[in-house]
């Protein structure tokens, strides 16, 4: 017997949007292996094939998703002279919830599977590290770059592992300050 779920209005648009926002939140939660196209169509109301005709495989809406995230497009908004405190109050005072770097949590959450760590490794220099490096520009834009990234990578990672930072305020108020001045440095070179 089929479990019914109320359908959807026929706006393919609104349908694929939601598809997508559903699989962007699956994998920001759990790990690729451990996500189904079954899941992600249960959260939207929609039939599994019909999550195919719109993305194919899970491989293929995981790609999708990536392409949808902001994928550190936000740290390059703004001016350069406040790279530093915007991105480290992105990664410490607005972590949890609605975060923008929803992209670095999916791929936190991919790590272990090959699958994931695959299709991110095709594109995901294309994807982030090259445009990033050529917005830091000058010289050793590359390595500043990679500075930078790892610096806000290495901070989401620990955030996760401890379930957040177990700080007080006023030490996660200086751990931003110091946070955004190394961040600062390495761009400005």
């Amino acid at each position: 017997m089929f479990h019914h779920v109320a359908p959807r209005p026929r706006n393919a648009g609104a349908t694929r949007a939601a598809i997508l926002a559903a699989a962007r939140e699956r994998f920001a939660q759990e790990s690729y292996d451990d996500v189904g196209l079954r899941d992600i169509a249960g959260d939207v109301g929609v039939d599994a094939a019909l999550v195919s005709r719109y993305f194919g495989s899970k491989e293929d809406l995981f790609t999708a998703v990536l392409d949808s995230c902001e994928n550190g497009a936000t740290l390059m908004e703004g001016d350069r002279s406040s790279f530093g405190e915007r991105v480290a109050r992105e990664a410490i005072d607005e972590a949890r919830g609605g975060s923008r770097l929803r992209g670095l949590l999916i791929l936190l959450r991919s790590v272990g599977s090959t699958r994931a760590m695959e299709l991110v490794q095709r594109t995901g220099a294309e994807r982030f590290l090259n445009p990033f490096a050529d917005w830091v520009g000058g010289p050793d834009a590359a390595v500043r770059a990679r500075l930078a990234a790892a610096l806000v990578m290495g901070m989401a990672v620990s955030r996760e592992i401890t379930g957040g930072f177990a700080m007080t305020p006023g030490e996660c108020e200086r751990m931003r300050d110091r946070m955004a001045a190394l961040l600062q440095d390495i761009i400005d070179g």
